[in-house]
């Protein structure tokens, strides 16, 4: 069976009629109704401007003969808009052909001349034309649209894969950036785990006994352990980092004291505040301060936050506060050591940023981007306020109740 060709719409047509004589004007009507063709029919020049500030045309028929404003007037006012100026015109007359009457119409504006009597069909013809002249003005005008979409749509997909590059770069520095630091970070409390060992074996090897005296085995297990403490806190901010980026991070919330949150943190680094040459101060020592929290998790953003303060103290004190703000409780982890820079403050909350040369210590860079994260997702916020030279004040700002779904228990 033959298919049938597909029907395409056709946008409607406008055909504008001026003549001061109404039969003239209906008897046009007649001879030029078709499908997708709306004629519309004026008595004066006045009527026709009208329409032509409402209506596109594709041609417009003018009586020259009009009492007021003739057709050679109305065609120059045409002319002279900017709206009307493409409308081609064709004026209908009765009166002489001599050439100076047609360049008179022409210098006016007009694209053709139809003398009355009216031959029907090239009447017909003639607005077809025209009315096939704008149907394609109106498919290459749609086209252009169509094109400058195309290509404003095409810049917008170039835009977004060369910001996916951008990224894609970026994620693939950080990478690397991150293997480098890793790789260094793991080797370090290995190789002297490795050094002790080897050290111990050719004391064993070689008899020597005093190099176990119960003193020096003390001596040996604190080391051990602070670089089994150090392997142990690098692999958990990884896997903390993993979880974070799939959204896994758990959340078990009760009702916590903070203010014995802290002071057990500041008990568990005593050893480290007093190597690191400073001295940690606690406030709010003896008050009960509870929030709804997860324990665990702000205890660790805590410990971040404080072993970022021991490493840029500048052998000077510390001071942990913990407050009751309102509906939120707060805690305050100051140094007075080097501070930090404008630029570094507005991205130490970035994982695997690190302070500037000046600033810069061991570990990953994701102790602070853990910490934000962690007291984030107690819809909490995680502040810094530095100056350079004077220190730096970290405040942790968390609501008292309920600031997450208990699902996450």
């Amino acid at each position: 069976m033959e298919q049938l060709p597909e029907v395409v719409d056709q946008p409607i047509v406008k055909v504008l009629l001026v003549d001061d004589i109404l039969e003239n004007l209906l008897a046009l009507e007649a001879l030029l109704k078709q499908p997708g063709l709306q004629v519309l029919t004026v008595t004066s020049a006045t009527q026709a401007l009208e329409l032509l500030l409402d209506h596109d045309f594709a041609v417009a028929l003018i009586d020259v003969q009009m009492p007021e404003i003739n057709g050679f007037e109305l065609a120059e006012m045409m002319r002279s808009t900017e709206r009307t100026r493409h409308i081609p015109i064709v004026f209908v007359t009765a009166g002489s052909v001599e050439p100076s009457y047609a360049f008179k119409g022409y210098e006016s504006g007009a694209i053709d001349f139809l003398y009355k009597p009216l031959d029907n069909h090239t009447v017909k013809s003639k607005v077809n034309i025209f009315i096939e002249i704008y149907r394609q003005r109106l498919a290459v005008n749609q086209q252009v649209v169509a094109l400058r979409q195309a290509h404003q749509e095409q810049q917008r997909l170039l835009d977004q894969l060369q910001q996916t590059q951008t990224d894609l770069q970026k994620a693939m520095r950080l990478r690397d950036e991150f293997m480098s630091v890793v790789s260094h970070e793991l080797r370090t409390p290995l190789n002297t785990l490795k050094l002790e060992l080897y050290t111990r074996r050719l004391h064993l090897e070689n008899g020597d006994d005093d190099a176990f005296t119960f003193e020096k085995i003390e001596n040996m297990v604190a080391s051990d352990e602070r670089q089994l403490n150090r392997l142990i806190r690098l692999i958990n901010d990884m896997t903390d980092v993993a979880r974070i980026r799939t959204g896994q991070l758990s959340m078990r919330p009760a009702t916590t004291d903070l203010v014995t949150l802290t002071k057990r943190v500041a008990d568990q680094f005593a050893a480290q505040v007093e190597m690191a040459g400073s001295a940690l101060h606690l406030q709010n020592t003896g008050a009960v301060i509870n929030a709804y929290i997860d324990e665990f998790r702000i205890e660790q953003a805590v410990i971040n936050l404080l072993t970022n303060a021991i490493r840029y103290s500048a052998h000077k004190p510390i001071e942990i506060s913990v407050d009751e703000v309102g509906d939120k409780v707060r805690i305050g982890i100051r140094d007075y050591g080097k501070g930090i820079p404008d630029d570094d403050q507005r991205r130490i909350f970035q994982q695997f940023e690190r302070g500037s040369n000046e600033r810069k210590g061991s570990g990953l860079g994701l102790g602070l981007f853990i910490a934000h994260q962690i007291v984030t997702a107690h819809g909490g916020t995680l502040a810094v306020a530095s100056k350079l030279d004077e220190g730096s004040l970290f405040t942790l700002e968390l609501p008292k109740k309920y600031a997450f779904d208990l699902d996450d228990e």
